[in-house]
């Protein structure tokens, strides 16, 4: 019969104690490392000063970009998501392919909106840097900024400018402010 030292008969009792204690710590690291992230939306200028920040929902992020063709008039509606940690293009929706408006196969999937108009779902498209770079138009064009039931008009705040819409962890308000 082998007789064990006493480090191999300590290593043998405890190999299943401490293989308990490193999974323990292992799933506190992770709940640590991995808390929800609330995010924001900030629209910035030129000069990195924010123009606008608001909550977005702890969902899915979701928010759009509504403006108006510069030539028809109509409403056209981007849609955007927090997939993860990624801003991602999500749809868009017109109610017209006017000019500078269209599908491109391999781009989405597009349907009707049952009104005659088109909807374009399943961009499935991550925004380079998080960030949504914009030229804002006249009110004419009307840039806003969509979450929920509230309403940032860009026009208002930076006309024929260019501002930075992007992504941003949650510096804790409650509130939208422009």
């Amino acid at each position: 019969m082998t007789r064990l030292t006493s480090l191999e008969t300590v290593g043998r009792k405890t190999r299943g104690f401490f293989k308990h204690v490193r999974l323990g710590v292992l799933t506190g690291l992770i709940t640590v490392v991995t808390p929800a992230i609330a995010w924001q939306l900030e629209v910035v200028d030129r000069n990195d000063q924010i123009l606008a920040r608001v909550d977005l929902p702890n969902d899915e992020g979701r928010w759009c970009l509504l403006w108006n063709h510069s030539v028809q008039g109509f409403q056209v509606e981007d849609c955007f998501r927090v997939d993860g940690q990624t801003l991602t293009l999500d749809s868009t929706h017109t109610p017209d392919f006017a000019a500078g408006l269209g599908h491109i196969p391999g781009r989405g999937a597009l349907g009707s909106d049952n009104q005659h108009g088109y909807r374009i779902t399943n961009f499935n498209q991550p925004l380079p840097g998080n960030q949504l770079v914009l030229r804002v138009g006249s009110m004419r064009v009307n840039h806003r900024i969509a979450i929920e039931h509230n309403l940032i008009s860009l026009s208002e705040l930076a006309f024929d400018q260019r501002v930075i819409i992007r992504l941003a962890a949650d510096v804790p308000t409650g509130s939208m402010t422009p």
